[in-house]
Parts: structure tokens; sequence; C-alpha cells
């Protein structure tokens, strides 16, 4: 099932709220140190890295292929300094609050960190 527009907003809104209070963010990492990614549903060749605003978000998709994945904390200034500011220069995407389905916004890296950054 597709996720309407309205969903995938309010999705991302909720991420915003919520990390902007946490200050951390959610990642699904593999034993072996990867971290859980996919490819975008807009573009051929372009790698979506999947984040949540909450461990029981990231967990309700460590299932199937990312079954082995463990939810893992990140704070928020190394996800800005580093993550946002990696995936940007590699030109991957990320994807914020995801449904089960793996269904949600693509983000570029650039437009995550200014909106956290002006909230």
């Amino acid at each position: 099932m597709i996720q309407d527009q309205a969903t995938s907003n309010k999705n991302y809104e909720r991420f915003l709220a919520r990390v902007s209070e946490s200050l951390s963010i959610w990642g699904l990492q593999h034993p072996d140190g990867g971290w859980a990614i996919c490819r975008s549903n807009q573009y051929e060749s372009t790698s979506v890295y999947v984040f949540w605003s909450d461990e029981a978000y990231a967990n309700r998709v460590a299932v199937g292929e990312w079954s082995d994945y463990q939810p893992t904390k990140i704070h928020l200034d190394s996800f800005i300094g580093n993550w946002l500011k990696g995936l940007h220069s590699d030109g991957h995407l990320v994807g914020l609050n995801w449904d089960a389905n793996l269904c949600g916004q693509e983000k570029e890296p650039i437009d995550v960190a200014k909106a956290l950054t002006s909230s």
C-alpha cells in the first residue's frame, strides 16, 4: 500500500518535533557496523538512509532482510554535523519516520539539517 502525501508529511513533521525534544535519532545498525539503506523510489541510482524519531518506530521495521539490525541511537549533533553532512556530500537521501511498509518522504540531507537547526 502506498502512503498518501498527508500521512508522509505528518510523519516527517513528527520526526522533526520529536527529535528536537529528545535530541536523538534512531537508525538500524547491523552487527557488522552497516546501516539500513534502501533504493530510492524517486531516483534510480540513489540510496536512501532511513532514520526514525523513536526506537519503537525503528524496531517495527527490523524484520525480513533487516531482522539482524538493531535500533541504534544517534545524538542530534552527530546526526547533523556528521551524518547529514556526509550523506549530502555522497549524494544520498534520507527517509525519516518511514512506516512498516518503508513508505515515506525522501529528503535531501541538507534540507533536513536546515529544518532541524531552525526549530
